[in-house]
């Protein structure tokens, strides 16, 4: 139905699927997924068709898509062997990067979301060693074996929450910081992290049909990045979906009138840029 597009949370990967196939048909693309059509499929194109303003917020996923790229690729240059992609949804990294062969990368999710994954790149070879996990990450216990279970084999591990953070309360991303943190070798976490009045104006556009596929979003904390400080989480590096936006040209719809904004107003344009502060970000455990 066109007013909703959404059934569950796991079509939110059919969704940011869709946007990838939307930048790797570029002939300026920043990144190429040959996989991403197959994945989205035809539900993840009428997803993005149904939802209000859906190919006009194609921009954002696309910026963070290409800064979880860099980040990676840059810790793998730095001695990093394990990556594990909690709630990995459909991405398809471990095939489409340049990747060392030795590399242990470990995507976690719903058991679903693993079959569908497993079935529609059955024939496809991965760049490194991939292990897919079934395991739904509200399950503590469960999580914190396999973590500890991840920990042992790892020497330098780095930990990917893309798109999850926003769906937990906050006491579930301080919980998941703690399990992460208890890991001596889990070194690094990449998260992409919001403002709260950019959940709010999601919400507001898509809450109705957010919270219809149980997938209503909660997490946007007013302190930014020093969240996560008193679970042992300390800012490497904070890449704002605005200054990637221009480095990138891939700047949202009518993004002239922040320019002419930040010209003639720069003091109420700095207020209004903390406002809406948005991004990906790399911690390091202190």
């Amino acid at each position: 139905m066109p007013d909703q597009p959404l059934r569950s949370v796991s079509d939110t990967a059919l969704w940011v699927a869709y946007y990838r196939t939307m930048e790797s048909e570029r002939p300026d693309a920043h990144f190429h997924d040959p996989y991403a059509r197959r994945l989205a499929g035809e539900r993840g194109e009428r997803i993005v068709k149904n939802l209000r303003r859906g190919r006009s917020m194609a921009w954002p996923m696309i910026i963070r898509t290409v800064c979880f790229d860099e980040l990676i690729s840059r810790l793998i240059a730095e001695g990093v062997d394990t990556v594990i992609n909690l709630a990995a949804g459909l991405d398809a990294r471990p095939y489409r990067m340049d990747l060392p062969a030795a590399l242990h990368w470990i995507e976690v999710d719903f058991p679903e979301m693993i079959s569908y994954k497993q079935e529609h790149l059955a024939k496809d070879v991965t760049r490194c060693r991939l292990e897919r996990i079934s395991l739904d990450l509200s399950n503590v216990e469960e999580r914190r074996r396999l973590l500890a279970r991840v920990n042992a084999s790892a020497s330098k591990a780095v930990v990917l929450t893309e798109g999850l953070l926003a769906y937990l309360p906050p006491e579930g991303v301080s919980a998941l910081a703690l399990d992460l943190h208890d890991q001596p070798n889990f070194r690094y976490w990449i998260s992409d992290l919001a403002s709260p009045a950019i959940l709010q104006r999601t919400m507001k556009n898509w809450g109705k049909q957010l919270s219809s596929a149980n997938a209503p979003m909660y997490f946007a904390p007013a302190e930014g990045p020093e969240f996560f400080r008193p679970q042992g989480w300390k800012l490497v590096e904070f890449r704002e979906f605005l200054d990637e936006s221009r480095r990138l040209k891939r700047e949202m719809p009518m993004a002239w009138m922040l320019h002419l904004m930040e010209s003639l107003f720069p003091k109420r344009f700095a207020r209004m840029r903390q406002k809406w502060r948005a991004g990906v970000i790399l911690m390091e455990r202190v």
